[in-house]
C-alpha cells in the first residue's frame, strides 16, 4: 500500500485536490474533518479543551469561533491546543491506514494541512504539495467570512513557506490554472504512483 501525503498552505487549493481524489476513487483520511469530530458534540477532544480554555464550549461542542479567538496571536495557546488536538488527530490516521491495509488499498491519501511541520511526512511513502501564486492564495482566503490581512498573515506565520514545501514533496500541483488542469496533473501523478507500485 502506498501512502500518498497531501499538504498546502492554506488557500493553495488542498481541499479541491482532496475531492478530485476522492473521485478518482483513492480513499482519504482528511485531518481538518477528523479536527471537526473531535472538537463536535461528544467528540474525544471537547473535555481536554474546555478544561485548557474555559468557556469555548457551548452545548457540547467547541465553539470554534471562540476556541480561535482565544487562541489566535498567542503562540504558547495554540501550541497546548495543538498538543491536544494532534496526537488524536494521529490516531485517526493510523486506524484509518490500518483499515485500508485489512481492504488491501493499493494507495490511499493522508490529507494533512501541517503536514511536514508536524513530522506527518514520517507517515507517508510520498508526499505531494498543492501550490498556487501568492497573488491567487490571497485572492483565495481573503474572500472567505471574516478573513483579514492580520489573521492571513497570522495562518502564514504558523505555515512552512509554500517554496519550502515544494521542494521537499515528490509531486507539486499547480492550482493556479483552473481545476481542469489541476485534475489533469492528478491524474499524471496517479498514472506514476501505479507504475511505481
Amino acid at each position: 500500500m502506498t501512502i500518498l501525503g497531501l499538504t498546502g498552505s492554506v488557500g493553495m487549493g488542498k481541499t479541491t485536490a482532496g475531492k478530485m481524489l476522492r473521485r478518482l476513487g483513492l480513499p482519504l483520511h482528511d485531518s481538518d474533518a477528523a479536527v471537526h469530530r473531535l472538537m463536535g458534540v461528544r467528540g474525544r477532544a471537547v473535555a481536554a479543551i474546555e478544561a485548557a480554555f474555559p468557556g469555548v464550549v457551548v452545548d457540547g461542542a467547541v465553539d470554534r469561533r471562540k476556541l480561535g479567538a482565544r487562541v489566535f496571536g498567542d503562540p504558547p495557546a495554540l501550541r497546548h491546543l495543538e498538543s491536544i488536538l494532534h496526537p488524536l488527530v494521529r490516531r485517526s490516521s493510523l486506524q484509518f491506514l490500518q483499515c485500508q491495509a485489512r481492504r488491501r488499498s493499493p494507495i490511499v491519501v493522508l490529507d494533512i494541512p501541517l503536514l511536514f511541520e508536524t513530522g506527518g511526512q514520517d507517515m507517508c511513502d510520498r508526499v505531494a504539495v498543492v501550490s498556487a501564486p501568492r497573488f491567487i492564495q490571497t485572492a483565495r482566503v481573503m474572500a472567505r467570512p471574516g478573513m483579514t490581512a492580520e489573521r492571513l498573515a497570522e495562518i502564514r506565520a504558523q505555515q512552512m513557506p509554500d517554496r519550502e514545501k515544494c521542494r521537499r514533496a515528490d509531486f507539486v500541483i499547480r492550482t493556479g490554472l483552473g481545476k481542469a488542469d489541476t485534475l489533469r496533473q492528478l491524474r499524471s501523478m496517479l498514472a506514476n504512483l501505479r507504475q511505481q507500485a
